[in-house]
């Protein structure tokens, strides 16, 4: 069931951020219900149809320092070999510039956005972000259990670690940005939205009531986030390791 003019309720409340006294924060301006992460700059589109499934990747301008990792063709690639059951209604593959006070408030790999807005309409998205690779990356040495293991990650994808006094720290090189992101983030942001699929969309019928599909949408949200990570990475890491199995990847980058 596809209700494009859904958007997120959590959008212009304190829960997204709206109201905060913070000494530093993400813009937004009045006349917008936009997300920072909709909110794009001289971009381009190009529709690719993959496994007869339509996708439309949106490449925004990067600053001079900053580089999108992957390519549309990598990106493809990947996409390629998922299964086509799981692209449900996701249309969107955007690889967006962050600002860069977002890079310092909201620094991530990339998103799953769930309703995108998009030039007049909402689709889910996976948004993948470009680097800036002036900057490097640095950790406190008082590393949480699951920050320990994201440090782990991030060296078996070739990421040099430092280890200094009281931080680590890795600089931005784009082989290793390209292995996390095309190997580890995508398949991510896939299986948070495939595990959307499964608690709301596919236990409904064509003829179900409204409500019945509202109820299956506000329980999946409530869901604890180590849930839902637990299973966005377990279908990463099959389908990726079923992909090393065949030898479809690692690849060289696709230009």
């Amino acid at each position: 069931m596809h209700i494009p003019t859904r958007r997120n309720r959590n959008i212009g409340t304190s829960k997204q951020g709206h109201g905060q006294h913070n000494a530093l924060s993400i813009p937004q301006p009045a006349d917008t219900l936009q997300s920072f992460y909709e909110r794009l700059d001289n971009y381009e589109k190009e529709s690719r149809t993959i496994n007869g499934h339509e996708f439309v990747f949106v490449t925004e301008a990067t600053r001079t320092t900053s580089k999108h990792a992957c390519t549309i063709d990598d990106i493809e690639q990947i996409i390629r070999h998922i299964p086509a059951h799981d692209y449900g209604e996701l249309q969107l593959v955007v690889l967006r510039q962050p600002k860069r006070k977002e890079e310092i408030l909201s620094s991530v790999w990339g998103r799953l956005i769930y309703s995108y807005a998009f030039e007049g309409d909402y689709f889910p998205a996976i948004i993948i972000e470009a680097i800036d690779y002036s900057k490097s990356l640095k950790w406190t040495k008082k590393l949480s259990p699951d920050d320990r293991k994201e440090l782990e990650c991030l060296q078996k994808d070739g990421h040099p670690i430092q280890e200094g006094k009281r931080h680590y720290t890795a600089e931005h090189q784009l082989e290793n940005v390209r292995n996390t992101q095309l190997y580890r983030t995508l398949p991510h942001e896939f299986g948070h939205y495939v595990h959307y699929l499964e608690a709301v969309k596919r236990p409904g019928t064509e003829d179900e009531a409204f409500e019945a599909w509202e109820a299956r949408e506000a329980a999946y949200f409530q869901l604890p986030t180590a849930e839902k990570e637990k299973f966005a990475h377990q279908y990463a890491d099959d389908i990726i390791q079923a992909l090393k199995a065949k030898g479809v990847v690692p690849f060289d980058r696709m230009e």
